[in-house]
C-alpha cells in the first residue's frame, strides 16, 4: 500500500470513532466522512506543499556539459548525496553510480555529467578530497571510443 492512502485510512478510522462517539452518527457513515475530509484535506496539503522530489523540480542544464569519473566512493553513498556533493560548483545533470550486475552491490565509482566550468572547478575542488572517510578521485571521464581505439592500437 502507498503511504497517502495508509495515512487518509487512519484518519478516516479515528475521525469515524469520534464522529460515533460525539455526533452519534452510524459508524459506517462516521467512517465515510471521515475518510472523505481525510481524502480532501491530505489533497489540499499536497497541493500547497512543494514537490518531496528536487530532481523533477530543477530543468537540466543545457549549456555545454563534461562527464567526471568519480573513484574511491563509499559503497553505501547515494546518487542524491553525491549530487549534492558536486551541487556546489555548478548544475548537476546525471549522477551514475556502478553497479555490479550480479550482486546489484555499488562497486565504489561512478560518473556525474555537469556543467563544463563546474566540472572543472569540481575536479580542481574534490579530487583528493576526504568524502564519508574515502579519498575521491576526481577526473574527466574517457569516452569509450577512446578506451576502443587504445586497446586496438595496443594489440
Amino acid at each position: 500500500m502507498q503511504k497517502p492512502f495508509l495515512i487518509v485510512l487512519i484518519i478516516a478510522i479515528v475521525g469515524a470513532f469520534a464522529f460515533n462517539q460525539f455526533a452519534g452518527l452510524n459508524a459506517a457513515i462516521a467512517f465515510f466522512t471521515g475518510a472523505i475530509i481525510a481524502s480532501v484535506v491530505f489533497a489540499l496539503q499536497g497541493k500547497s506543499s512543494p514537490s518531496a522530489n528536487n530532481a523533477e523540480s530543477v530543468e537540466q542544464y543545457t549549456g555545454p556539459t563534461m562527464t567526471l569519473y568519480v573513484g574511491n566512493l563509499p559503497y553505501r553513498v547515494h546518487e542524491g548525496e553525491v549530487k549534492e556533493l558536486f551541487g556546489k560548483y555548478g548544475p548537476v545533470n546525471s549522477v551514475r553510480l556502478v553497479r555490479d550486475r550480479k550482486t546489484g552491490r555499488r562497486k565504489g565509482f561512478g560518473f556525474i555529467e555537469m556543467s563544463e566550468a563546474g566540472a572543472k572547478k569540481a575536479m580542481s575542488k574534490l579530487n583528493e578530497f576526504d568524502f564519508q572517510e574515502r579519498t575521491l578521485k576526481v577526473r574527466e571521464a574517457k569516452s569509450q571510443d577512446a578506451d576502443k581505439s587504445e586497446s586496438q592500437a595496443n594489440t
